[in-house]
């Protein structure tokens, strides 16, 4: 990745960070709460549904910039989708950030991440509100 892309995907992070997309819990879905106590991030994740549908998907909480900005990110990318294609996408971000192939197109604008995989320490931080959708939707909890 050149230095323009890597800036340019810092500023779309900082801008979800700094004006989170649906945050703020509706109190009308299911709530799946997650921390990672090595960064301090711990977000709550609400999924709305209509049907097999993704209405709508909140968050909220507190973290680095990379939780915060990843949890925006997500609502914005899975809204709209069926729970099937959303835990497809979910996959593919999480294979993207083990640094596995991952299908980039379908990811849109989650493969900013991609870059994040070169720092281990970081990885659980773009991840958690990932694992908090994915949990949600699958009646999991592997917090």
């Amino acid at each position: 990745m050149n230095y323009d892309m890597e800036k340019l995907y810092r500023e779309v992070m900082t801008d979800h960070y700094k004006n989170p997309r649906n945050k703020g819990l509706k109190g009308e879905g299911n709530l799946m709460h997650k921390r990672n106590p090595s960064c301090g991030d711990d977000i709550e994740v609400e999924v709305l549904l209509n049907g097999n549908k993704i209405k709508e998907v909140r968050h909220d909480g507190k973290g680095c910039l990379i939780c915060c900005s990843s949890a925006s990110v997500m609502c914005s990318v899975l809204e709209g989708k069926t729970v099937d294609e959303a835990k497809e996408i979910s996959k593919n971000f999480f294979d993207m950030l083990k640094g596995e192939d991952a299908d980039l197109d379908l990811l849109d604008e989650a493969s900013i991440y991609q870059g994040v995989s070169k720092f281990p320490a970081r990885i659980k931080c773009a991840a958690l509100p990932w694992h908090a959708f994915y949990d949600n939707v699958s009646g999991e909890d592997n917090e």
